[in-house]
């Protein structure tokens, strides 16, 4: 059964969702909104104190938070349309700046050095920020080498 679901249909399935793992982490005082990205993307954000554990390192639980959600709404609405996104603290903005901030340093010395650098292995929204940063410098390039779970993103000069 492969359909479309309105996208705020399948937002109100993972708030309730989450809302249910929060009580089970003893999360009392957290709060889940459901936001709009776009017409195909509908964000969780998890507000609240003491949310560390639900993110985990480099945000590996908050991706496994994320794809358990997806599979509950999958079974319980039989949608497969749109994307879902959680968030916990804001933590994806925050890895993205400092994402950011990175992969500008890492360009400006391949740019000063004409020497290629391989980054340490990421989850692919990770490579996706810091393909899409690098994109926008003159005189580097990117591209991505290795097979899952080990690929990562090569920053080196163009031309």
């Amino acid at each position: 059964m492969n359909e479309d679901v309105p996208l705020d249909e399948q937002g109100e399935v993972a708030r309730q969702f989450l809302v249910g793992l929060l009580d089970q982490f003893d999360a009392g005082g957290s709060d889940v909104q459901i936001r709009q990205v776009d017409e195909e993307t509908v964000e969780l954000a998890i507000t609240g104190e003491d949310l560390g554990l639900l993110i985990g390192p480099k945000g590996a639980t908050l991706q496994a938070v994320q794809e358990l959600t997806r599979t509950v709404v999958q079974r319980q609405t039989g949608g497969h349309n749109g994307r879902l996104l959680v968030d916990v603290a804001g933590y994806r903005e925050k890895r993205k700046a400092a994402l950011e901030r990175f992969a500008q340093e890492v360009a400006e010395e391949v740019l000063s050095t004409a020497t290629r650098r391989v980054l340490e292995p990421m989850q692919p929204a990770d490579r996706k920020i810091v393909h899409d940063l690098i994109n926008t410098i003159d005189g580097v390039t990117t591209t991505s080498e290795g097979e899952e779970p080990r690929r990562r993103v090569v920053i080196l000069p163009s031309g």
